[in-house]
């Protein structure tokens, strides 16, 4: 898994990591926001007016109403983004994270108005009579740039690993485990079955269950966040000044955070809002293209209001809830990630502040004077030898009170190989107190309520909704780039390796996981945003037509 996860890590780099990838991602959204003339302000109530069906005609041709393409679109997005997704963007870079969230979420918003008109214009009626759509065709279509089609409709197939399959079934089976202890294979073996009854039914059947599970799982997610908000209130004024006072200056260390600089927590908010809203990846198109709409415009404007819901709405609700219950600065009991977890030469102590600046360097890539440790650590009775010159580093913090132990609960006696700072010897679980991320750390937020340790139980039965109806959409997304690539014929097969790679990252590393999703969705998003730059004509004059349509 360490080698895997390097592996990933180093294609990030190149990536979403990459300085560039931010801009990218903001300069297209800033641009059309201009070019444009802010339609995601200037659209924004029309939007709600076409969702209600106001201006439908019952002779459009397409799959779903505007509604269920909508709702479909929403399921994609709202997953583990909104919860465990928020929670490691705080981990990684403090408040400041959410603020650049935001910034991502209303720049995407035009972006997404952008993709989503070209994708409904350019949609095609396939051979079973249903509709297809998304970047492949107009890249195809208009651009007649076919192998930038197939780049992108690989690049689909495989992000539907690794961002709607993987990371969802992940923070489900680990928060079912947390909070009911059931085993991830039971999760995961029920969840998969129940998963493909869903997806063998196609679009519509799609669009009837995500239609369902919207609306619930938002009320249910909402009305347990504002437990914890109001239970904290004296904390909310504190918590959004501390968004934006370190938005462009990063965030200092506080409690067991060791403190992010602008730049990570910048790269890292981007990062994250765009796993959340995925906005510019391309993947919302495919399902609002199998909408009953003449007009693909008026598809487009329905679009904007993914983001704002999603991001602008309940990332912020999530970002609200962690910073005003104080845990992202709170070390907590838990079992770490080998990925996690590191070794390091000499004494360090998060208490000192020439320690944590050379701790924070370290985190972030700076001059640092911190060695890897190598060799053989010495363990009596589960726990480091204090002779061992030695910091145990887990979650970007300095772990405490860690031990370690036998699969079977049996204390560890014997020495234990690492090296470059990772534990070498296998079968070994390592626990202690340390920061926590992701899902874990929404969950330990919710429980500072007036719900108490029951508030876990709202982040696990929201995330149960969240990402079991993410895993659906992506379903849909992936099988409509294989009909692209390779006809009708292999959707089958697709979704039979689908659901088998839903039921074994169940028990998959969750860092592997994490990193494999920040890559494959990057992998997309790249050659759709270049698409969409090339058609910036054509989208000024699909606008401009549909008005002159309107006003007739």
């Amino acid at each position: 898994m360490n080698t895997i996860n390097d592996f990933l890590l180093w294609l990030d780099s190149f990536l979403g990591s990459a300085f560039y990838f931010p801009y990218l991602l903001l300069g297209v959204g800033l641009f059309f926001t201009l070019y444009l003339g802010f339609p995601q302000i200037r659209y924004f109530k029309r939007a709600w007016y076409i969702v209600t069906g106001k201006y439908d005609h019952s002779k459009s041709e397409g799959d779903t109403s505007h509604f269920q393409a909508l709702s479909t679109a929403l399921s994609g997005t709202v997953g583990t983004g909104n919860i465990g997704g928020v929670g490691l963007a705080i981990f990684l870079g403090g408040p400041a994270a959410l603020f650049w969230m935001w910034v991502t979420a209303f720049l995407g918003m035009t972006t997404k108005f952008v993709e989503v008109t070209l994708s409904h214009k350019y949609r095609v009626k396939t051979d079973d009579g249903t509709m297809a759509g998304g970047p492949m065709y107009y890249m195809d279509r208009k651009l007649n740039a076919k192998w930038l089609a197939v780049a992108f409709a690989i690049a689909t197939v495989l992000s539907s690993f690794g961002t709607g399959n993987m990371p969802q079934i992940n923070n489900i089976a680990m928060g079912m485990e947390s909070s009911f202890g059931l085993s991830p294979w039971i999760t995961g073996s029920v969840l998969s079955i129940i998963l493909a009854m869903v997806i063998i039914g196609g679009i519509s059947r799609i669009a009837m269950v995500t239609s369902r599970i919207v609306p619930t799982m938002a009320a249910i997610y909402i009305a347990g966040a504002l437990c914890v908000i109001f239970y904290n209130i004296e904390n909310l004024i504190p918590s959004f000044m501390s968004i934006i006072s370190d938005a462009f200056t990063g965030s200092a260390a506080a409690g067991g955070f060791l403190g992010a600089t602008f730049a990570y927590a910048f790269n890292r908010g981007v990062n994250r809002g765009l796993f959340s809203n995925e906005a510019g990846q391309g993947s919302a198109p495919i399902a609002h293209a199998s909408a009953k709409a003449d007009e693909p415009v008026s598809e487009g404007m329905v679009s904007i209001l993914e983001p704002f819901i999603d991001t602008i709405i309940l990332c912020t609700i999530t970002g609200l809830v962690i910073l005003s219950s104080g845990v992202w600065t709170e070390k907590h009991e838990n079992v770490f990630q080998k990925t996690d977890m590191l070794v390091i030469q000499g004494q360090y102590s998060d208490k000192s502040e020439e320690d944590r600046n050379q701790l924070f360097k370290y985190l972030t890539g700076q001059d640092h004077e911190i060695k890897l440790f190598t060799g053989e650590l010495d363990i009596e009775n589960g726990v480091v030898n204090p002779e061992q010159n030695v910091t145990i580093i887990n979650s970007r913090s300095v772990a405490e009170d860690v031990s370690f132990a036998y699969a079977t609960g049996k204390m560890v006696e014997e020495d234990l190989v690492f090296k470059d700072g990772k534990l070498e010897t296998e079968g070994v679980v390592v626990t202690g107190k340390s920061l926590i991320h992701s899902t874990q750390l929404t969950a330990k937020a919710f429980q500072k309520s007036f719900l108490g340790d029951y508030g876990q139980y709202v982040v696990t039965i929201g995330l149960l909704l969240f990402a079991f109806s993410t895993a659906i959409s992506w379903s849909y997304y992936g099988d409509r780039a294989m009909t692209y690539l390779l006809g009708s014929k292999s959707v089958m097969p697709y979704r039979i390796v689908y659901v088998a790679g839903f039921m074994w990252a169940a028990v998959a590393d969750t860092t592997v996981v994490w990193t494999l999703a920040a890559v494959t969705v990057v992998v997309m998003t790249i050659p759709n945003l270049v698409g969409i730059v090339l058609l910036r004509r054509d989208m000024k004059d699909s606008v401009k037509e549909y008005w002159q349509k309107q006003q007739k």
